[in-house]
């Protein structure tokens, strides 16, 4: 692959130190390798790039096992592959639906790429779905959290069944306190691009908003009117706090995504797709969208309440500023809280006006469409269809995500309602099929 036609297709400029330093490391041999580098840095990049250079394309095995700690991260992981337009197969495995389904598509599609949570993916090997004698890499994302007690068991077993492995890389953006003795590593290489007494990078800018009451919903509303229809994810400590806010938010007539783990699995993919997407400009969630999430042009990280400790902080804002990009970041204070002493660097005093707009639309909304990969449909065929029948511009069309039998696109706003008339009765490809806005 040619890195520099793959980076601008990415939209990205150029490889940062830590890329370059990854990319020839694991290019060049076979020692394992610890990368240790801030959040939002691209490690994705850095490890996928020279492993896929390794790989037998001519096998229908797998080849790259990457184990990551939660369901979010695997489907982006996978979604970044398919970007980097490799030709690799590739399946994202985890928990929430029956193995027996996984297992089918793992027979159809036959992987050379696997990424997936520890459980799962002890799960195929035990029962023979994948075979680990062809496994050759394994990757542990977030190692720091894949090694915490709860998934130290599933761990455990799962590197004993990896014993043809060639290459281990762990990647971080803290260090884990000890590596345990089952993850066996050989000859390593650490490569630290972490930058001393720096918890956030520069480019991102610390704000205290204050509230006169104890209750901060009006002071969070003031400032996402604000911040107008700009990308922003609003951190709270609970689940409940979530759904309280997000309907708080909702009757205040702004366009939400909630996501906590109480949630239904297909609600928190849903949620997930329409902020990425720009269908909803503000995420309220729990500390699970801290890891993994590798959605770009975020621009504001809220946190409601108080990050948990300096660890917690650090993934939080890590969402914003991701590679070169700048952010922000606020503390809505109450009349009794303060900064905690962990957070470094001195927080501005943000100014709310005392005139404020309307609580802004986002700029695309999403629709569903009844129809999929089994259905034959491409990408290629729904911008057709939407163009053609729907009357949009390409330039009025964002992601489209084809999946089984139905399929995700992100339209203009503005032209929902004239889309949605217009293709009333129409075909995709001679078949009718159901369109209609997700809400």
């Amino acid at each position: 692959m040619d890195i520099e036609k793959t980076l601008d297709k990415l939209g990205f400029a150029e490889l940062n130190p830590m890329q370059k330093a990854a990319i020839e490391t694991i290019g060049e041999c076979n020692d394992d390798v610890v990368i240790l580098s801030p959040t939002g840095s691209g490690k994705t990049l850095a490890y996928l790039f020279p492993l896929i250079e390794k790989v037998d394309a001519s096998l229908a095995q797998v080849q790259i096992l990457v184990l990551v700690p939660g369901r979010e991260l695997a489907l982006q992981s996978q979604t970044f592959l398919k970007d980097l337009g490799c030709g690799l197969r590739s399946m994202a495995l985890y928990g929430g639906r029956a193995t027996m389904d996984e297992h089918r598509r793992l027979r159809e599609v036959e992987p050379q790429v696997v990424f997936g949570t520890p459980g799962r993916i002890n799960d195929h090997l035990e029962k023979g779905n994948i075979s680990p004698l062809f496994i050759k890499y394994v990757v542990i994302d977030e190692f720091d959290k894949c090694l915490e007690m709860g998934f130290r068991d599933e761990m455990s077993k799962l590197m004993g069944k990896l014993r043809h492995a060639e290459q281990l890389v762990l990647l971080s953006a803290t260090d884990a306190e000890e590596i345990p003795r089952f993850v066996r590593m050989g000859k390593t290489r650490i490569l630290d691009y972490r930058v001393a007494d720096e918890q956030i990078p520069e480019r991102i800018i610390l704000y205290k908003v204050e509230s006169k009451l104890k209750d901060k919903l009006e002071a969070l509303a003031n400032l996402l009117r604000s911040l107008g229809n700009e990308s922003s994810i609003v951190f709270l400590n609970y689940r409940d706090s979530v759904e309280r806010t997000d309907q708080y938010l909702r009757k205040c007539g702004f366009t939400t995504s909630a996501f906590h783990g109480g949630m239904e699995q297909n609600d928190r993919e849903a949620a997930l797709y329409r902020f990425s997407n720009a269908s909803s400009n503000i995420l309220v969630c729990t500390d699970l969208a801290s890891r993994g999430l590798d959605i770009p042009d975020i621009q504001n990280i809220i946190h409601y309440h108080l990050p948990l400790g300096s660890e917690g902080y650090v993934h939080r804002v890590g969402r914003t500023g991701r590679w070169d990009k700048s952010g922000r970041t606020f503390f809505v204070l109450g009349p009794e809280e303060h900064i905690p002493e962990y957070v470094k660097g001195e927080a501005e005093s943000y100014q709310i006006p005392e005139s404020l707009p309307e609580p802004a639309l986002p700029r695309m909304s999403t629709v569903y469409i009844g129809k999929g990969k089994k259905d034959k449909i491409s990408k290629g065929d729904i911008v057709g269809f939407l163009c053609k029948k729907g009357g949009l511009n390409s330039d009025e069309i964002g992601r489209i995500d084809v999946n089984d039998r139905y399929s995700y696109a992100a339209v203009s706003r503005e032209k929902l309602g004239t889309l949605l008339r217009n293709v009333v009765g129409e075909k995709i490809k001679g078949v009718k099929t159901i369109v209609e806005e997700v809400r």
